[in-house]
């Protein structure tokens, strides 16, 4: 054997080593569809937030290339993820070029065997034919979901398209991804990852919010407009922070906004309560302030970030412990982008914390449940057209206890109270229906006190009942039909007001 084979058997033998069983098994799959299928064959591949898409595709570099001497052109929808795609190439022995904004032109292309390049500096440079690719066989569409990929299909016709998503839905309802793909290939879902030890386990906690007032754009999620009005008032901040001190504190946390507005009024409200290690990002920062920013965060255990959806994709920062929806969302993707920051393993880390402030756990439900992607791919409308409205979303949401709030109720069994079964019972024995509230506060106020040991201790439990009391509020209201905004808001303060009353005298 001469030395260069030994070398290039020493390589494959490296390579080798950083793809799991589950990542060789899918890379076969695409090679075989890549040698059967004609040279302008498109693929979409899916797998989840985690998986290692980028391993999986640099690896498919290495091998093409190798196998059938031609060259690779990557296709991705930011900077951030051209720097990590070509350094993940570099790691597999693939001599790449980035073509940046700096790149006019490509005299050395010979040199290289792989571009790696934004989609509008490609299709400017290719539009203003400032530059010719040469000698293209195979291109990979990093996110693919994402249509602006769709203008620089013109220019490779005669190549082979491997699009890599964890997500095969369009981005734009309006243009479908089997228009563009002609077939999918689906690898290991979540839980499966999740079981061999790929994939960190989400405990998510839903919070209950009225989304009345949201409104739906024209690219068919909730407008920002609307968003910003919600969750830049004073109750939703409330809950927010309430919310991440009940579930939260201590944990390095993610907060995700829609909107500017509402990133920035989250750091002012910690601000404000006393929480200095909090930073905001969006994209209008700088590349050395969101550097500075992303730096901060990883090396601060209990650091908190909000920022808008910039750190959907192309962040990855396995340390963060709790990711805070602090928005609702319409889009499927955006929902498994959020959630899938926080789903990195490390070291003794296996799970993670989800606190969803936008019902977004109902409405596509629970993030590692299987998806039938495949149904989706190739019915997308039907899909759209079935997404729960957030009406019945309300109507139907129970609430459950976390488990860390009843542990702060030390002396209390059960935590079971069925509203409107109180409320049915009252009016049949021809009581009043404010009853069933009645015995609801006396049933919160017994949980309290056997959990205390004073009346001070009593009271600062009530704080962590908040939930399950707007909760029942709720349930009443629907109870006796018609009720106001503004009886649901005197009927809360006059629960809490009864509860704090009903101490008296019991310690």
């Amino acid at each position: 054997m001469s030395m260069s084979q030994t070398l290039q058997l020493t390589q494959e033998q490296r390579n080798k080593k950083r793809l799991y069983d589950y990542q060789l098994a899918d890379l076969n799959r695409i090679f075989d569809v890549i040698e059967t299928q004609s040279d302008n064959y498109n693929l979409l591949y899916q797998l989840p937030t985690g998986g290692g898409k980028t391993v999986i595709f640099s690896e498919i570099v290495r091998r093409y290339i190798q196998h059938h001497q031609k060259k690779v052109v990557i296709l991705t929808h930011r900077i951030e993820l051209c720097k990590q795609t070509s350094r993940m190439l570099s790691g597999f022995g693939v001599h790449n070029k980035v073509i940046n904004s700096k790149v006019k032109e490509l005299h050395d292309q010979d040199e290289f065997s792989c571009f790696v390049a934004m989609v509008e500096t490609l299709n400017n440079r290719l539009n203003d034919e400032k530059l010719k690719l040469e000698d293209i066989g195979l291109v990979i569409i990093d996110e693919a979901h994402y249509n602006s990929f769709r203008k620089l299909f013109k220019f490779f016709k005669d190549c082979f398209i491997l699009g890599v998503t964890a997500t095969p839905l369009s981005s734009n309802i309006k243009l479908p991804m089997k228009d563009n793909y002609d077939e999918l290939i689906v690898g290991d879902d979540i839980s499966t990852l999740i079981k061999n030890g790929f994939l960190a386990k989400a405990e998510i906690y839903n919070y209950d919010v009225e989304l009345s007032t949201l409104k739906i754009g024209v690219n068919g999620d909730y407008t920002v407009k609307s968003s910003e009005a919600l969750y830049t008032n004073s109750i939703m901040q409330s809950k927010l922070l309430y919310a991440y001190e009940e579930m939260s504190k201590g944990k390095k946390t993610l907060i995700f906004n829609n909107g500017i507005n509402t990133s920035k009024e989250v750091y002012y409200s910690f601000k404000r309560a006393g929480y200095q290690n909090i930073r905001h990002l969006d994209n209008t920062a700088s590349k050395q302030e969101r550097k500075d920013i992303l730096k901060w965060f990883k090396n601060t255990p209990d650091g908190i970030l909000t920022s808008v959806s910039i750190l959907t994709t192309g962040f990855d920062e396995p340390t963060v412990e709790s990711v805070i929806l602090n928005r609702a969302t319409r889009s499927l993707t955006l929902y498994f982008q959020m959630i899938g920051r926080g789903s990195r393993v490390l070291g003794n880390k296996k799970d993670f914390l989800v606190l969803d402030l936008g019902n977004n756990i109902i409405r596509f439900g629970p993030w590692d449940q299987r998806v039938d992607w495949q149904h989706i791919f190739k019915y997308p409308d039907l899909y759209l057209e079935n997404i729960r409205n957030d009406e019945d979303i309300e109507r139907d949401f129970v609430y459950t206890m976390p488990e860390l709030i009843k542990q702060k109720f030390k002396g209390v069994k059960s935590f079971d109270f069925d509203m409107k079964a109180e409320y049915q019972k009252a009016v049949k024995e021809g009581q009043k229906s404010i009853v069933a509230i009645e015995r609801s506060i006396q049933q919160h106020s017994q949980m309290c006190i056997n959990s205390s040991k004073d009346v001070y201790e009593a009271r600062s439990l009530i704080k962590h009942l908040q939930d399950d009391i707007a909760y029942r509020i709720k349930q009443y209201s629907y109870c006796i039909m018609n009720c106001t905004d503004n009886y649901k808001d005197w009927l809360h303060e006059e629960y809490n007001r009864k509860l704090r009353l009903s101490f008296n005298g019991k310690f």
